[in-house]
C-alpha cells in the first residue's frame, strides 16, 4: 500500500511477536484497517479490515467459510483455523448444525474466541441427519442454544437468519416469531448484530428493507452476477454456460449499491463458485480464474467487506491470503469477462483499467460512490458523502485529459462522470 492508496493515517502501532511484525493503519477514506503479518513467510503481507456497517466491528477482507471442515479430523480443523488466525483472519462463517463440527471449532478457537467474529445461523438444522432448514421457533431456539453450548461461548457476533431464498421463508420468519426472537437476542447482547444469508437478490432486498439487518451473506462471483435474478444459481450452475452473458444483472447490482448506501455490510459466499470458476473445464466462461481474481472481483463490489473462502487446510489459507500481496495484473479478471462485455458498454465495473490517472483520482472509487449516490440523488447518505470527500482527489480534480477513456474496455464516459460527481458531492 502506498501513500496514493490512502488519504490519511489515523493510527499506527507496532507489536513485536516472535517473527511476526504487525503494522496497523486506518484508511479513513474506505474505513479500512491494515495489518502486515508473518513476514517470515510472506514479505510485508498486508491484511485489510473493513467496517461491518454500523456495528462497530471490523472484518478481515478474507474470511473463513468452515463448511468444508465438517467431517474432517480434528487435527485438520485445528491446523486450518490456527493458520487463519496466524494470518489475522478474524471472521468465520459457521452454518453447519452438527454438534461435533461446532465443538471442534470451539476447541480449535480456544482462548482466541474473543478475537474472531462468528456468523452463527438461526434456522440451520439437521433433523433428518443432513443439512436442513427450519422455520419452527422452538426448533430454531434449540439449535441456537446448542450452538452457544457446543462452541463454549455465551454470545454470537452476528446472528444470521438462515437461507432467506423465498417469499415463503420471509413470511415465516415473521409469522412464526423468529424475527422477534432474534431481536430479543440482540437486546440481551447474546448476539451483537443481526445478519441474513441469501442467494436470491429479490428476497434479500425484502429482508434488508425491514431495517433490522446489519449484514448479509450473499453469493457473489462473475458467473452468478451475470445470471438473471430469477435464476436459482445453486441448482443450475452447470447450465450457466448456456446462458447469454451480456452484463451484470441489474437487480443484483442494485442490491450491492443499496447495501453500501444503507450501511449494510456484505460478506461473500460462493466466491469461487464452489471451485468451478477455477477450472476451465467447469467454468461457464470456458476459462479458469485464479483464487486471487475471484476474491478481487467480489471485493470490488459495492458494500462488500469480506469474502468467506471455504478452506480445509493451512495450504488453502495461504493460497487465499496471497491475494494480499498480488499485483494489479494478478488481480485483473477482465480477460475473463471482456468477451461477454455486450451491455457493459458505458458501465463502470470498477476494474481500474483506467489507471493511472495523472490527477491521482481513484476513478473506480469515484464512480462507485457516484453510482450509489444516484440511487437517490436527493437523499445521498452522509456516509457516502464522507467517503467521497475523504478521497485524496475527486471529480473536481479531473483535467479532462482523456487518458482514462482511451484505456477503458467498456467505453465509460469517465470525464462526464467526474463532472457529475463534482456537482453532486460539492
Amino acid at each position: 500500500m502506498d501513500d496514493k492508496q490512502r488519504s490519511k493515517i489515523d493510527s499506527r502501532s507496532f507489536i513485536n511477536m516472535q517473527q511476526t511484525c504487525i503494522l496497523q493503519y486506518t484508511k479513513i477514506n474506505e474505513n479500512a484497517t491494515f495489518s502486515t503479518l508473518n513476514f517470515s513467510t510472506f514479505n510485508y503481507l498486508i491484511m485489510e479490515y473493513r467496517n461491518i456497517g454500523k456495528t462497530g466491528m471490523s472484518a478481515s477482507i478474507i474470511g473463513l467459510g468452515t463448511e468444508h471442515l465438517d467431517g474432517k479430523p480434528y487435527t485438520i480443523m485445528e491446523e486450518t483455523i490456527h493458520a487463519a488466525l496466524e494470518h489475522h483472519i478474524n471472521i468465520i462463517d459457521l452454518f453447519m448444525p452438527g454438534d461435533e463440527v461446532r465443538q471442534n471449532i470451539g476447541k480449535a478457537l480456544g482462548k482466541r474466541r474473543k478475537d474472531v467474529i462468528i456468523q452463527g445461523h438461526i434456522g440451520s438444522v439437521d433433523l433428518r441427519e443432513q443439512y436442513d432448514v427450519s422455520r419452527d421457533l422452538s426448533v430454531c431456539k434449540r439449535y441456537f442454544e446448542k450452538l452457544l453450548d457446543t462452541l463454549g461461548t455465551d454470545y454470537i457476533d452476528v446472528g444470521m437468519l438462515f437461507f432467506m431464498d423465498s417469499d415463503e421463508a420471509f413470511e415465516q420468519i415473521y409469522s412464526n416469531g423468529i424475527v422477534d426472537y432474534v431481536l430479543e437476542l440482540k437486546r440481551k447482547g447474546i448476539i451483537r448484530a443481526i445478519g441474513t444469508s441469501s442467494h436470491n437478490p429479490k428476497v434479500a432486498r425484502k429482508v434488508l428493507e425491514t431495517g433490522i439487518v446489519d449484514l448479509i451473506m450473499f453469493s457473489i462471483n462473475p458467473a452468478f452476477d451475470m445470471t438473471p435474478a430469477e435464476t436459482d444459481v445453486l441448482s443450475t450452475f452447470e447450465e450457466l454456460s448456456r446462458q447469454q452473458y451480456v452484463t451484470i444483472d441489474p437487480i443484483r447490482a442494485d442490491l450491492y449499491k443499496y447495501c453500501e448506501q444503507q450501511g449494510i455490510a456484505i460478506t461473500v459466499m460462493k466466491t469461487l463458485g464452489g471451485g468451478r470458476l477455477l477450472s476451465a473445464e467447469h467454468s461457464p466462461f470456458q476459462k479458469g480464474m485464479t483464487v486471487t481474481q475471484c476474491i478481487h472481483y467480489a471485493l470490488t463490489r459495492p458494500g462488500v467487506v469480506s469474502t468467506m473462502i471455504g478452506c480445509q487446510s493451512a495450504k488453502q489459507i495461504e493460497e487465499a491470503v496471497r491475494y494480499l500481496q498480488a499485483t494489479d495484473t494478478q488481480k485483473d479478471y477482465m480477460d475473463i469477462v471482456s468477451k461477454y462485455q455486450g451491455d457493459f458498454k458505458g458501465k463502470c465495473v470498477y476494474c481500474n483499467h483506467c489507471q493511472p490517472c495523472p490527477a491521482n483520482i481513484d476513478i473506480a472509487m469515484v464512480n462507485k460512490y457516484l453510482d450509489i449516490a444516484l440511487l437517490d440523488a436527493d437523499h445521498v447518505p452522509p456516509s457516502i458523502i464522507q467517503h467521497y470527500k475523504s478521497l485524496s482527489s475527486g471529480g473536481s480534480d479531473c483535467i479532462a485529459c482523456g487518458s482514462c477513456e482511451e484505456k477503458c474496455p467498456f467505453s465509460v464516459s469517465v470525464i462526464e462522470n467526474m463532472k457529475k460527481a463534482a456537482e453532486l458531492f460539492k
